[in-house]
């Protein structure tokens, strides 16, 4: 990690430490200073601030008390409960925590050498594709000498105040932090993929299929390290308002369990091995539960055996944390966030997944071939001009102080291609656009989406056209996808193109499919699309008379008076067998409306028909930026 990890503000905490201890000073960080800035933008805390150092509020401090557990923290005057819920998750996962705490062990306060404190901490977040190390002192704001802010629950614990204050510096101030995403502070705890599950649209409570798909896949994302938070949305006038089950309107919780719960009590219980799917939550103020079923008193508790109870730790007492049936919580809740650590390791008996990662920007020219903030596909003229190639948006938080805290609506569009493209899109022809995100003002926006095999390009954009940003594309594919962006808009002009020639037309063909094909013992056609010396094959279509190829090629051609070729052929073990072609010239004369034209024998026998027809269409033209 420290390899890895970019000092932010280029301030290195072992110098800034070994500098402190060596003139015997505590430090005090430059960078956020102890003063109303540092504290907010807009609406100043709600009494007289004092700045103290963790040994003025107690006598005996530490970072950790008892060691780290979700248990520890307490939402403070700031409306942040969303970042509360992020550390709750954190506290979980050790692997996780002892990256965003690095040495914990060497930062702990030490009664035995009370000379090597100096005052400093750091703390590691994700942001934008790398781990930035972000420096502090350990002056906290108080009022009343107690804590404002988070804090944990042991009055000598501060680990929790101090990730805080390092969060708050890089996000602007501590008013920056007031209302958020649990999972973006999760992403950059830990550089996870965040989905946003809307869990009122879906209904899932109704669907006992879908509820049961949901459950094991959040039982997958919990069991392999992943954070998962909840919310019930609120209107403006309901922000934490209380329901009557308990529960919260427009608070965020963390998940802290999910299980299986065996029912019965004794043999009974392993013999008939019925279980019930829960699910775990602590709510960030450390107290006010759901009183509904399977609450820490309920009588639900009594279908369990004590043996069962005992592993799940359960305890009746208000401390914030509760167990709730799945059904209730897809019912009551209406939002979650869903972060995966996605698994891109070779050495693994897990799935695993390759990443490719692409930084871009929305940038703004007057010559539409440069410009790239063309708008979503509402935008029909400029939609292309974007950048062509699952993303995320930087954090705008750090911006709030000067009004431009708030993050561009963006989403994205997939299109399947031709099999042989190498440059941008200029025209939708025969493409297909196969998927649309949703397009929100959220830092995140997550797609899961099945492709059958082929070539495709994603684009990026803002809602609206003209919108100027950066972005970082995270692309998973269970095999490597060769993901690049396509930068160039036609074939380039090279120092020999005077001896080879350059391009005069450029030529896009679809291929729909084929019909009455020669009867065959098996028959697994494809086809194979030729263009001056150069070629792509379809998938094969297994065992069938009627295959729909679905399938695309772009051709940007020397010669346009040679012709184009499409053969049928049939996959076969020992040798594959012709079924047909047909011979087209390209022209741009040509008509560009979908054709049925009759396969043909090959060689001088190509006047000759043969069995079955192909579906298909063609469009050529000279400005070699028109498609």
């Amino acid at each position: 990690m420290a390899s890895t990890a970019t000092p932010y503000k280029n301030q290195h905490y072992s110098e800034l430490k070994r500098k402190c201890l060596e003139d015997k000073k505590l430090f005090e960080d430059p960078e956020f200073p102890v003063t109303n800035a540092s504290l907010f933008y807009k609406k100043p805390p709600p009494g007289r601030v004092e700045w103290k150092r963790p040994r003025e509020i107690t006598g005996e401090p530490h970072l950790f008390v008892d060691g780290i557990s979700s248990d520890d923290l307490n939402q403070g005057a700031l409306g942040n409960c969303w970042f509360v819920a992020a550390c709750s998750c954190l506290a979980l996962k050790p692997d996780l925590w002892h990256k965003v705490i690095p040495h914990w062990k060497e930062q702990e306060w030490d009664s035995k050498q009370p000379d090597n404190y100096a005052g400093i901490f750091h703390f590691r977040f994700w942001v934008f594709g790398e781990w930035l190390d972000v420096v502090v002192d350990d002056r906290l704001p108080t009022i009343n000498d107690e804590l404002i802010y988070c804090h944990s629950k042991a009055n000598n614990e501060f680990w929790s105040a101090l990730l805080e204050k390092a969060y708050a510096k890089l996000s602007g101030c501590y008013e920056s932090l007031d209302g958020g995403n649990t999972g973006d502070a999760v992403v950059d705890f830990s550089g996870a993929v965040a989905e946003a599950i809307n869990l009122e649209a879906e209904a899932f409570y109704k669907d006992e299929n879908k509820m049961s798909s949901l459950f094991e896949d959040l039982l997958r994302v919990y069991d392999r390290g992943g954070i998962i938070s909840c919310s019930i949305k609120a209107s403006p006038t309901e922000r934490e308002a209380r329901m009557a089950c308990g529960l919260m309107k427009g608070h965020a919780y963390s998940v802290t369990a999910v299980k299986k719960v065996r029912l019965g009590h004794g043999l009974v219980a392993y013999f008939q091995n019925e279980t019930i799917p829960l699910i775990r939550m602590r709510n960030p103020w450390g107290k006010v539960e759901w009183n509904g079923p399977w609450s820490d008193s309920s009588a639900e508790w009594e279908k369990v055996g004590s043996k069962e109870r005992g592993n799940l730790g359960i305890t009746v007492k208000d401390d914030g944390e509760f167990w709730m049936a799945f059904t209730d919580w897809c019912k009551y809740f209406t939002e979650a966030d869903v972060c995966r650590l996605i698994n891109t390791s070779l050495l693994s008996t897990e799935k695993t997944w390759h990443e490719v990662v692409h930084f871009g920007s929305w940038t703004k020219d007057t010559d539409p071939l440069k410009n790239r903030s063309g708008g979503c596909m509402n935008h029909k003229q400029t939609f292309l001009q974007n950048p062509q190639y699952l993303f995320d948006q930087k954090d705008m938080k750090i911006h709030k102080s000067i009004g431009q805290g708030e993050n561009l609506t963006i989403g994205f569009a997939i299109f399947k291609v031709e099999l042989n493209r190498k440059y941008r899109m200029h025209d939708l022809i025969t493409q297909t656009n196969v998927q649309t995100s949703t397009y929100i003002n959220s830092r995140t926006v997550f797609m899961r989406v099945k492709l059958p095999k082929g070539r495709y390009v994603i684009i990026p954009t803002t809602f609206q056209p003209q919108i100027l940003g950066d972005f970082m594309l995270r692309l998973y594919s269970g095999e490597d996808s060769g993901c690049r962006e396509l930068t160039g808009d036609k074939p380039s002009v090279r120092c020999w193109t005077v001896f080879t020639g350059y391009p005069q037309v450029v030529t896009q063909l679809y291929i729909h499919g084929a019909e009455g094909l020669e009867n065959q013992d098996s028959a697994d056609p494809y086809v194979i699309v030729s263009c001056e010396g150069s070629s792509i094959r379809s998938t094969v279509k297994a065992d069938t008379l009627e295959p729909v190829f679905d399938t695309r090629a772009i051709f940007y051609r020397k010669k346009p008076t040679k012709p184009i070729t499409v053969e049928v052929w049939n996959s076969n073990a020992v040798k594959d067998q012709f079924m047909g072609q047909v011979v087209l010239t390209g022209s741009a004369k040509d008509s560009t409306n979908p054709q049925r034209l009759n396969l043909r024998k090959s060689g001088r026998a190509m006047a000759d028909e043969m069995p079955g027809s192909i579906t298909l269409r063609i469009v050529t033209t000279t400005e070699l930026t028109g498609m």
